[in-house]
């Protein structure tokens, strides 16, 4: 799914840095973001307010993230969410997404005498463009069960939105976790007013749409959303050689161990699943070293 802006659209993807901060990470107006979490997290509570955190994984997590953009905010009653978006490949996601949210309980833990009883919760969010669980739905909770699926625990609950499983038509939008995903996964493709769903008039949508419409931007933001683009593109490239040069290394290894158990050349392509010439190429390395 492709997430980045080009100049001929009229609405800012949600699923870029830019969208993804104007939408989720409005300061200035929440509803969006609480109505969305409610979604998310499938409550029938009302979230009248979230507090902005500031971002604890600063520092922690700077390595080569990209195409990830994050927040993490409380509500009223102090439960904890961390919101993840990525729009590439999210190798190892889960176990990011349980470092998160163990990150979180840790910091909560260590302000000092408390009852475990009263720990808070803890919601850890990842919207993914890509798929990454071997599941059909395109939503998925997750909390610590045991082996007959019962709930164990459900301090800690992850949840996860794959969007390219997302395949309902607007019509059949009819819960606001099925609109809110219709609207990601659609907005930045209208091109005029009379291809706006019917639900694009409820109010905490509205707000989001405002933010992403390229035609009530300042100049300024015009400028800071080239700028976010520009990196974006690049950052993605960059990922995408990491990714590349990885695999190679690991086809090259399997090419040499294949090689060195005496397996011939046509039998160790089969083996790493690659041409024949690449098997040749690094036979003609170990033989030049």
């Amino acid at each position: 799914m492709e997430a980045l802006y080009t100049d001929d659209q009229i609405f800012i993807p949600i699923i870029s840095d830019y969208g993804f901060k104007a939408t989720f990470g409005n300061e200035a107006n929440t509803l969006f973001l609480r109505r969305a979490l409610q979604a998310l997290i499938k409550s029938e509570v009302t979230i009248k307010e979230v507090k902005f955190d500031k971002n604890t994984f600063e520092g922690i997590t700077q390595d080569g993230r990209s195409g990830i953009f994050d927040l993490a905010c409380t509500d009223e009653n102090d439960n904890q969410f961390i919101v993840e978006m990525q729009y590439g490949d999210a190798p190892y996601f889960v176990q990011r997404m349980k470092f998160y949210a163990l990150h979180k309980f840790n910091a909560m833990v260590k302000r000092g005498k408390f009852d475990y009883g009263t720990l808070t919760k803890i919601y850890c969010v990842a919207i993914l463009a890509n798929n990454i669980l071997p599941y059909d739905d395109f939503h998925t909770l997750a909390n610590l069960r045991n082996e007959k699926a019962e709930l164990f625990d459900d301090q800690m609950t992850f949840v996860t939105v794959e969007l390219d499983k997302f395949t309902l038509q607007e019509a059949d939008c009819q819960t606001d976790l099925q609109k809110l995903i219709y609207t990601m996964k659609t907005i930045h493709t209208v091109t005029q007013p009379t291809q706006f769903p019917k639900f694009w008039d409820e109010e905490w949508l509205k707000v989001a749409i405002d933010e992403l419409d390229s035609r009530k931007m300042t100049p300024d933001e015009k400028a800071s959303l080239e700028i976010l683009i520009a990196r974006n593109a690049e950052s993605v490239k960059a990922e995408g050689r990491k990714i590349k040069e990885a695999e190679q290394r690991v086809k090259t290894d399997m090419v040499r161990k294949a090689l060195s158990k005496g397996f011939d050349i046509e039998t160790t392509a089969d083996l790493a699943d690659v041409s024949v010439d690449f098997v040749k190429s690094v036979q003609q390395q170990l033989s030049a070293n």
